[in-house]
């Protein structure tokens, strides 16, 4: 199945002052989002509150996404403490 990639504008916003602080984790969590596209299933499915949402943790930051049909809608990027 082909799966396009949404942005919300929180994100965007995380990742672009991301890219200014750390150059390292950006790219890291760039060459994930590909992998997302190609395999959304994969990550780690989120319980409670946020059940129907997955995520990916990068040391002390977490990109959390969710799978609506053929969309992958990627939610937020922030540190671990305030992701959830």
């Amino acid at each position: 199945m082909d799966y396009t990639i949404e942005f919300s504008l929180e994100f965007e916003k995380s990742f672009k002052k991301l890219k200014k602080k750390d150059k390292t984790l950006f790219t890291k969590i760039q060459k994930k989002l590909i992998d997302i596209v190609e395999n959304p299933d994969h990550y780690k499915p989120l319980r409670n509150v946020l059940a129907g949402y997955r995520r990916i943790q990068f040391g002390h930051f977490v990109v959390i996404y969710k799978i609506q049909g053929n969309i992958v809608r990627i939610i937020s990027l922030d540190h671990h403490d305030k992701a959830y």
